[in-house]
């Protein structure tokens, strides 16, 4: 009992809230995901349960991948981010072979053995902990005050290779991930702002040599004609976004009442046990349910932040906000496109919607952030 007690103590250390929030996100999705799905016989083959125990065997195997990092700790990790990133990377190139394979409009999925997986995800992870290794390097060592010039191009070349290959599936939603995350290392970094700016710039000019190119496929610039303007294709492009919005606002302040809702029933918002899961919410849980969610995913993003700023070395900073540029640019966009304020992207609501890979990785960085948090600096690894 005393051993549970020392300020060593999982008890002691475990950052629960950011856990309790995290954990209470996934529950909550996996009731969502069984409305969405319950009446889709032709994915569910008869069985009305079959995606909700998925989702809970995706959320335990999460949730042991959390406590894995956590007792191998991300100081002893930072050693084998060189392997991690490159077995990330093979993983993603390995989606342009006849490995790969399409799901809803991007060749960005792997089959092996009748198990999808989605290796973006995974580069989301080993590109903050990449870029972290490499622009902490010096100063952890006590060389110097803030990343020098060199560490920071060689953290963005790190990211752009991953970046490019993704591209060529085209899978654009990771692309804008990545770009977030890569600015939120960054920031956290401490390295001079003209970088930030000019990675700002970069990003605008690569945005307009791509759609110059015509670098993206149809379905792509559709889905941003269609945010644009939500009339021009009511039943092609514009569909899942004006479905969306119907479903959400079905729900009024409280809520049709879970599996009541009449647009998740009918089947009517398509993916909505992925990328709008939060159509489920607005509809069957209403106002107050879509607010709770939001309310969980602040905690989280708050919990975070704090482990950031209370971290007494650079590399564990820079992980930890990393991980809060990952988590709040993609909930922002999730959300945003489900009300029609950010285009369709094809993400997932972190903790939230259906996806093995998806949950995997979201729950890896819940563990970094609470090995930061339980351990204290050692020199550089």
């Amino acid at each position: 009992m005393r051993r549970l007690l020392d300020a060593d103590s999982p008890l002691r250390t475990t950052d629960w809230l950011l856990t309790g929030s995290a954990l209470a996100l996934s529950l909550l999705g996996s009731l969502l995901v069984w409305s969405a799905t319950r009446n889709r016989v032709e994915l569910t083959d008869g069985d009305p349960r079959e995606f909700f125990y998925r989702h809970l065997v995706n959320l335990a195997i999460g949730l042991a991948l959390a406590v894995g990092v956590v007792w191998f700790g991300h100081r002893r990790l930072r050693a084998a981010v060189p392997v991690l990133y490159l077995l990330s990377l093979a993983l993603t190139a390995l989606v342009l072979t006849p490995l790969g394979a399409t799901i809803n409009g991007a060749h960005a999925w792997l089959l092996i053995g009748g198990f999808s997986l989605q290796p973006a995800e995974f580069i989301k992870v080993t590109v903050i902990m990449g870029m972290a290794m490499l622009l902490a390097a010096r100063v952890d060592a006590g060389d110097r005050e803030y990343p020098a010039g060199r560490a920071v191009l060689q953290s963005l070349l790190l990211a752009v290779v991953p970046c490019v290959i993704i591209m060529m599936m085209p899978d654009l939603g990771s692309v804008m991930v990545v770009v977030a995350i890569v600015l939120g290392v960054l920031l956290a970094s401490g390295a001079s702002n003209r970088w930030v700016l000019g990675l700002i710039l970069a990003g605008v000019v690569g945005a307009v040599a791509v759609w110059q190119l015509g670098l993206l496929s149809d379905y792509q610039i559709n889905r941003f004609a269609a945010f644009a303007n939500p009339d021009l294709d009511p039943s092609g492009a514009g569909y899942n976004t004006n479905q969306a919005r119907i479903a959400i606002g079905n729900g009024g302040l409280f809520g049709t009442g879970l599996f009541q809702g009449t647009q998740t029933t009918g089947q009517f918002v398509p993916e909505q046990q992925t990328d709008f899961v939060f159509t489920v919410a607005g509809e069957e849980l209403g106002f107050v349910g879509g607010m709770a969610i939001l309310l969980l995913m602040g905690v989280v993003l708050w919990r975070a932040c704090r482990i950031a700023r209370q971290a007494q070395d650079l590399y564990s900073t820079i992980v930890a906000g990393g991980i809060v540029a990952w988590f709040a640019f993609q909930m922002f966009e999730n959300i945003g496109m489900n009300l029609g304020i950010m285009p369709v992207a094809g993400l997932p609501l972190p903790f939230v919607s259906y996806g093995g890979t998806s949950m995997f990785a979201v729950w890896i960085a819940v563990g970094l952030l609470q090995s930061i948090k339980a351990r204290r600096p050692l020199a550089a690894v």
